[in-house]
């Protein structure tokens, strides 16, 4: 699946506040006082090991941004495969400019390839199923929407941006309003039909209650066994959607999937992923 590139724009403010913090006041000292102003380069951006690429686009803008007369050529696209020692960008232009560029570019790149390639690992644990990987909301505080495109990128699928897209009614909240049945009737009586609602439960009990009551449009079953995952959605019948999270890992994955749940949440991918490692090479 072609994942579209976000716009520019949106992406300008999240790569200019991190050039800002890394240029500092007096810009990259270094390179203006040791390097010729005229002096031009090229370097290539170099994948260390096999990955799933994603944050070229924020990369390129970083050095876009830095020096917009640098010529820089992507050979390999986000959502692409690459391999160990493949060449995945060239920078060309003033050197100084490049060097300047390059952590951001890098720190990027590296932490969004490492979201796609960690979520693509997940998803190749589903094959054989109609189970779609999600993420979730931890994600880091301002990189949100390219840690959640780097999701798409690997394959998976978006869950809530932000606490208005949907309604998602959670464990805290049950307790706070009485229950199962005193948030779905709260839900049912005052949201917009425009609205998806979403309820968390913990037990076979509460989603025999969310059947009974309605109103729900998706069940997330939280830290189930495949057992009772199995017994859910046999229960939902297709009624509902089913949504699994918790201890979801790469040994686990393929078990959960294998209840036939619709979805699989894991917070890992955008909370706990390795950083790939990627250099940039003059």
């Amino acid at each position: 699946m072609t994942v579209p590139a976000l716009p520019d724009l949106i992406l300008e403010p999240i790569v200019r506040a991190a050039l800002m913090e890394d240029l500092g006041s007096n810009g990259d000292v270094t390179s203006l006082t040791v390097i010729p102003p005229e002096t031009t380069y090229s370097a290539r951006l170099n994948a260390r090991e096999d990955a799933v690429v994603s944050g070229m686009q924020v990369a390129e803008l970083a050095f876009r941004l830095v020096d917009p007369a640098l010529e820089i050529v992507r050979h390999v696209q986000d959502g692409q495969r690459c391999a160990k020692g493949e060449t995945l960008m060239e920078i060309r232009g003033n050197a100084a400019s490049i060097l300047s560029g390059e952590r951001v570019a890098l720190n990027f790149a590296g932490r969004l390839t490492g979201v796609a390639t960690a979520t693509a690992s997940l998803v190749a644990e589903t094959k054989g199923t109609n189970t779609r990987i999600t993420c979730t909301r931890k994600t880091t505080p301002g990189l949100r929407i390219v840690e959640k495109q780097a999701v798409l990128h690997g394959g998976g699928f978006n869950h809530r941006f932000s606490l208005s897209d949907a309604i998602l009614i959670k464990d805290n909240h049950i307790a706070a309003a009485g229950g199962v049945r005193a948030v779905l009737e709260a839900t049912k009586a005052r949201a917009s039909h425009m609205m998806k609602v979403e309820i968390e439960v913990d037990h076979l009990e509460q989603l025999e209650d969310v059947l009974a009551v309605g109103g729900a449009d998706v069940v997330l079953l939280d830290n189930m066994t495949p057992d009772m995952l199995s017994k859910a959605v046999s229960m939902a019948n297709g009624q509902i959607t089913t949504e699994a999270s918790g201890n979801v890992t790469k040994e686990t994955v393929a078990a959960i999937a294998a209840t036939g749940v619709d979805y699989i949440s894991s917070g890992a991918l955008t909370h706990s992923y390795r950083t790939i490692d990627l250099g940039l090479d003059f």
